[in-house]
């Protein structure tokens, strides 16, 4: 847990902001950019809750969300509950997205795609199954966003993954916040 002027109050792990702080600079960027074009949210889903700041954006731009939130690490999340502000209305589910996205029927208006353990994105997450299995709990207007790193050799990961993503996509926009790209369906 960091505070300090420029950001306020972050959680930081493997040298990168994880929740709070610049993260949810980048995703209050592309939140706004997604709201313009996205209409109502009634449900959400966070693949990565992390300390939940994408949880609070989405309250604070969409009002009214029910929100479920997925993470595997329990202590990022109740970091988030303790210093951050989480939501207490958000469902939190400590689990692996995998396994999350295989079983779970529901259908969601929004959802954030933010897996980072450190600053690595899980192989495992990149695959046209999971991809493919995110995509089939989008709503029929449903978004997906998703967080990359953009610097140095970052770069080439996400351009790459930007390829998986057209392959399933019909439309895949990219929105540059910060040293991030984030591609929105």
């Amino acid at each position: 847990m960091v505070r300090d002027i420029p950001w306020g109050t972050y959680i930081k792990g493997g040298g990168l902001t994880q929740s709070g702080g610049v993260a949810k600079k980048v995703w209050e960027t592309s939140l706004r950019k997604t709201k313009q074009t996205k209409g109502e949210v009634k449900k959400a889903l966070i693949l990565g809750l992390g300390g939940g700041s994408i949880a609070n954006l989405i309250g604070r731009f969409w009002g009214e969300v029910e929100i479920v939130g997925v993470d595997i690490d329990p202590v990022i999340v109740e970091l988030g509950k303790r210093y951050l502000g989480v939501d207490t209305d958000v469902k939190v589910e400590i689990t692996d997205a995998i396994g999350w996205v295989k079983k779970d029927k529901s259908k969601y208006d929004l959802i954030c795609l933010d897996t980072y353990v450190e600053d690595q994105f899980p192989k495992k997450l990149e695959s046209d199954s999971f991809l493919k299995n995110v995509k089939g709990l989008l709503a029929k207007s449903g978004v997906l966003v998703v967080n990359r790193l953009y610097y140095g050799e970052k770069r080439k990961e996400a351009d790459l993954f930007e390829k998986k993503l057209e392959k399933i996509f019909s439309s895949v926009t990219r929105v540059y916040p910060e040293a991030n790209v984030m591609f929105i369906t």
